[in-house]
């Protein structure tokens, strides 16, 4: 059946070619994601991808898998939007120095959250035997801040060999380099990798019991703006990060200054928060009252990490990408 289909596509017959790409759309744009840290920069960087393969179709010799090709495109691209695109800016905050002093400043600050809605169309597919990573744990935003700290051929070799499977010749014909670079690379890239991860990588089970106690306790105190209760909730080396803002608060007591001082709150009173999820974790749309009329506004998204031990990260990033989550930009006040 691919045969077919590409040899149609061949011929120039755009829905051949549709029908032989579809099914690693997802895949692919997955994969942009995890170069980039950015679901924006990865749909742009798919859709080049795509027309990249459509133009290259003639050359492709069928060497490989239509799927390790597309990899390859796909790969190629990214790394140069990385190496040639400046990453985009932190807009001006006139209310950045009412913020506490942070534990540090973040190297990472061009991040999104990506929608599970995306994860679930995937086709089901294992990892390569050579993975290192569940397809759970490459998802998730500590995996995804840790791999931006990554240079570019470091990043792509450590994505393509420890998350997709690809074995070391594989990777290095993927890349155009010597199967000896490839290991030394993936070698400084999971050394950097085990030293920047603030994450135990121990998560509760998704749909548990125990995450659902969590979670009922925590928009709780979220929402009442309880924050000597939020803070009971949360393991003694928590995260709060808000990108693309650089500050980062590490611990229950930098975290109980952020949420005492009013002007940091990331979106301080918060009215409701409705249920999503982002990268495998739990999340939500924020929304403050709207003083002059009957609607609560959209002030974000916060994603969370859940641990065994209690609250162990919070995340909150822009509105911009409320859409993707199927979040509406405003509701009613009135329940």
């Amino acid at each position: 059946m691919t045969d077919d289909l590409l040899e149609r596509a061949r011929s120039g017959d755009r829905e051949a070619f549709a029908a032989l790409v579809e099914p690693h759309r997802g895949e692919l744009q997955l994969h942009c994601y995890r170069m980039l840290g950015s679901l924006q920069d990865a749909e742009d960087t798919l859709q080049e991808v795509l027309l990249a393969a459509w133009i290259g179709l003639a050359g492709f010799e069928a060497r490989s898998s239509v799927r390790t090709w597309l990899h390859r495109i796909a790969t190629n691209r990214c790394l140069n939007a990385l190496r040639t695109t400046r990453r985009r800016p932190v807009p001006a905050q006139p209310a950045a120095a009412t913020h506490p002093e942070p534990s540090r400043l973040g190297e990472v600050l061009w991040l999104q959250p990506y929608p599970d809605i995306l994860l679930d169309g995937l086709p089901d597919r294992n990892p390569g035997p050579e993975a290192r990573y569940e397809s759970r744990e490459a998802v998730s935003l500590a995996f995804i801040t840790a791999v931006q700290v990554l240079p570019p051929a470091q990043r792509a070799v450590l994505i393509l060999r420890d998350v997709l499977g690809y074995r070391a010749a594989e990777t290095a014909e993927l890349l155009d380099l010597t199967e000896s670079a490839v290991t030394s690379a993936l070698k400084r890239a999971r050394a950097t990798m085990q030293a920047v991860r603030t994450d135990d990588r121990t998560a509760l089970a998704p749909g548990s019991p125990e995450e659902q106690e969590l979670t009922d306790r925590f928009v709780a105190a979220f929402t009442g703006d309880d924050v000597d209760q939020l803070i009971a909730l949360m393991t003694d080396d928590a995260w709060v990060r808000m990108p693309p803002l650089p500050f980062e608060y590490h611990g229950t007591e930098a975290i109980a200054r952020f949420f005492h001082a009013t002007d940091a709150h990331p979106a301080c009173p918060v009215a409701r928060m409705l249920p999503t999820h982002a990268n495998g974790q739990p999340a939500w749309g924020l929304y403050v009252r709207d003083p002059a009329s009957d609607l609560l506004h959209g002030a974000g998204i916060l994603v969370a990490g859940f641990s065994p031990d209690g609250v162990s990260a919070l995340t909150h990033f822009e509105s911009t990408l409320a859409s993707y989550f199927g979040l509406p930009r405003t509701v009613s006040a009135l329940r």
